[in-house]
């Protein structure tokens, strides 16, 4: 039972564990057994995806890699290397090499992007289908990592339907740790509406299992307030899951504040009235 959960009977209504909408993946840069211990204990509900960040998975001793893939599936998470690691084993030609060991080590996802080498759409569809065939979930990435290099909305959706089609789980939308310059958003970290009208035009049908990378708070606010709390929204910092999932449940200003002018058009009362009437009803001795 949460600490409030007696006084604010609907604060956590959006779809629970395992979730088939509303994702939130955390990006994994250098987090120790200790810190993730502590940070899963504290925010493990509120985790789906817990990614370790480009190719660093392959800088850690087994021991240790082993450990935090089995916290992260104690956690019920599904956990994979950075995509970036996966273009390295296509471009090194070891992917189903890679593909075997991922399993072996425990991994029970992996991410195919092209975010720095082209990949053709028919090899990107044979490596999800390998990877498949190894019992891995795949999570799919669309979008390039170079600013300057940056695809058209429509061709990140038609990418992503095709991931989709190909048997890829999740789709995210690139848009690095940064957030600025990539994806959907400007180099000031703005968000691009256009584009985002674009992909959710072409991707009607799978939007709950599309995942916004969203590092920065207002990028993580407008996803939020335009789609609802069960957003998918991706490379949350280990720091800020709390924070983003209080964001989700109308819990900061950000999202409080319409939840306000909601409550005030549908009941007719104003702030002070509210108030009033609550003050002088009777409250129920514990």
């Amino acid at each position: 039972m949460k600490a409030w959960s007696e006084v604010f009977v609907h604060i956590d209504e959006r779809s629970q564990k395992p979730r088939t909408r509303g994702a939130t993946m955390v990006i994994d840069k250098c987090q120790g057994l200790t810190s993730m211990t502590d940070l899963l204990a504290l925010t493990g509900d509120f985790v789906d995806h817990w990614k370790l960040s480009f190719g660093t998975s392959a800088l850690l001793y087994e021991d240790v890699l082993r450990k935090k893939i089995v916290l992260a599936r104690d956690y019920n998470l599904l956990v994979y290397p950075g995509g970036t690691l996966t273009e390295y084993a296509v471009l090194k030609g070891v992917y189903p090499e890679f593909i075997r060991r991922a399993r072996e080590l425990g991994f029970n996802g992996v991410e195919i992007s092209d975010g720095t080498i082209h990949i053709e759409p028919d090899i990107r569809r044979d490596l999800i289908q390998y990877a498949l065939d190894f019992g891995l979930t795949v999570v799919a990435e669309v979008g390039k990592k170079d600013p300057h290099q940056q695809p058209a909305a429509a061709k990140l959706a038609k990418q992503a339907l095709l991931d989709f089609e190909s048997g890829a789980s999740w789709v995210i939308v690139e848009a690095r740790e940064s957030g600025k310059g990539v994806g959907v958003y400007g180099k000031d970290g703005d968000v691009h509406e256009q584009d985002v009208d674009t992909i959710i035009a072409m991707l009607n049908s799978h939007l709950d299992r599309l995942i916004w990378e969203a590092p920065l708070k207002n990028q993580q606010e407008y996803l939020i307030l335009r789609f609802g709390p069960d957003v998918g929204l991706g490379n949350i910092q280990p720091r800020e899951v709390l924070a983003t999932e209080a964001l989700r449940a109308g819990l900061r200003f950000e999202t409080l504040r319409p939840v306000v002018e909601k409550m005030e058009q549908e009941e007719g009362l104003s702030m002070a009235e509210r108030i009033s009437k609550m003050l002088h009803r009777k409250v129920p001795e514990a």
